[in-house]
């Protein structure tokens, strides 16, 4: 059963992105070297032009994750009839060492969200062993549990959400 307080179910990560896991890996995610992600904060799209880097502790060098990043609040989280968007896959990143050891099979997108208050979800799978992930043929219309299944990679074992809104001119000052 899940907790009502844990992050990824009052955030909807849990029923609108994946469905119940227990997180079994840590990972961190961390952008410009020094703005960690944690569930729910909100960071400024401006901070996000670069690919974060995506640290994976637990494992060993035998063991295999692909990493998914995802928005499932297109166009907007009031009516997200697009909903998901994939901005990036890595597969193949061994346990404890980060993104630039795996592959990119789908390059990084910046988030950019146009209207309310988005969630970017970053989701890792533990592989049943070195794999080529097929990506799918648009980043639109993007399903995390399809994919999931269609690469036999089943639920994840981490999972970090950030929520990023538009930036006015004001707001990047």
């Amino acid at each position: 059963m899940a907790k009502m307080s844990d992050p990824l179910v009052v955030g909807r990560v849990i029923g609108d992105v994946v469905d119940y896991f227990s997180q079994s890996v840590k990972m961190t995610v961390t952008y410009n070297s020094n703005k960690k992600v944690y569930n729910g904060h909100e960071l400024f799209p401006s901070t996000l032009t670069l690919k974060p880097k995506v640290e994976v502790h637990g494992g060993d060098l035998r063991s295999f994750f692909t990493l998914v990043m995802t928005d499932p609040d297109v166009p907007g989280p009031s009516d997200p009839y697009l909903r998901e968007h994939l901005h990036w896959i890595v597969n193949d990143i061994p346990g404890t060492t980060d993104n630039t050891f795996g592959k990119e099979v789908v390059k990084y997108e910046i988030p950019r969200p146009n209207i309310g208050i988005h969630r970017f979800v970053f989701l890792l799978f533990k592989q049943k062993g070195r794999q080529t992930v097929i990506p799918p043929p648009s980043k639109d219309h993007f399903n995390t549990r399809k994919f999931a299944e269609a690469n036999d990679l089943g639920l994840p074992v981490a999972a970090v959400f950030f929520n990023a809104q538009r930036e006015t001119a004001a707001r990047r000052r």
